[in-house]
């Protein structure tokens, strides 16, 4: 059943105004028309075509070997089922971090050709003056910090991050330092919720937890992680709404259980 909300469509300034208005965030990942369509029909506030794509659609074993053509093809298909719901493209690793002139033209494909509104870039302070600009020129930017994924060999692996009193202090400064580049709004990833509590009662700007905790001023998933269709590893912070993949495997061997008996199709299945 479709969700039916007051806002017809949702914008930047509407997600802003949120917080303001303590309203919880949800927010999706997608990369397929299909997905899209159900999401946005069920009332998410935010699609994030993430680069996440790369491993549960693509079978990369992480996110760097996303291109910006693989990501294009996401976001296109996406944009196609989207009515209501603000769409975000994530920029995928080498896409922005040679240079901020590579980064303007590599954002403004994703609007210009993928239909996005906005985009989303991982990193601190170093990103700073790329999102500065990007704003400039009016393109809306989601920062993300904390566990981010494109530097998962500089942290060593997928661990929490913030733990230590040092660490902590410094994302705190990187978080104010995002907003005042002009993010209109923050994914906290892996740390620690007292630590995001600390961060969002800190900013104007929406935090948007994904394993940080329920002080966040929204939440999101990789959707093929709480329907259960990606078996390959399950965070401690999500929570599985759907056992998808088994219900899918159970109806692939019931169908070639029928071909094989010649029990499909039947008579009424015939013309």
């Amino acid at each position: 059943m479709s969700v039916q909300r007051e806002v017809k469509r949702i914008t930047v300034p509407v997600i802003k105004r949120m917080k303001a208005q303590s309203e919880p965030i949800a927010m999706l990942t997608a990369y397929d028309t299909l997905m899209a369509e159900l999401l946005d029909e069920s009332g998410v506030d935010i699609i994030l075509v993430g680069d996440s794509g790369g491993m549960v659609m693509a079978g990369h074993e992480n996110t760097l070997s996303v291109t910006m053509e693989e990501m294009l093809h996401y976001v296109k298909a996406v944009r196609k089922g989207v009515n209501r719901a603000l769409l975000v493209a994530d920029m995928p690793f080498l896409s922005y971090q040679v240079s901020v002139e590579e980064g303007v033209r590599n954002a403004g494909r994703f609007l210009q050709e993928g239909g996005a509104e906005a985009v989303k870039i991982e990193g601190g302070r170093c990103v700073a003056p790329l999102i500065k600009r990007l704003v400039e020129i009016g393109i809306p930017v989601m920062g993300h910090l904390g566990l981010t994924p494109q530097s998962v060999h500089l942290f060593g692996g997928y661990g929490v991050q913030g733990k230590e009193a040092e660490i902590a202090a410094k994302l705190k400064q990187e978080a104010k330092s995002l907003e005042d580049a002009g993010v209109f709004s923050l994914v906290l990833e892996k740390i620690p919720a007292r630590l995001a509590k600390e961060i969002s009662e800190n900013l104007k700007i929406p935090t948007i937890g994904i394993g940080a905790g329920k002080y966040c001023d929204g939440q999101v998933l990789v959707s093929h992680d709480m329907l259960g269709l990606y078996e390959k590893f399950k965070p401690k912070f999500v929570r599985r709404y759907a056992q998808l993949a088994k219900t899918m495997r159970e109806a692939f061997i019931n169908y070639v259980q029928d071909v094989k008996q010649r029990d499909f199709p039947d008579d009424h299945e015939s013309y």
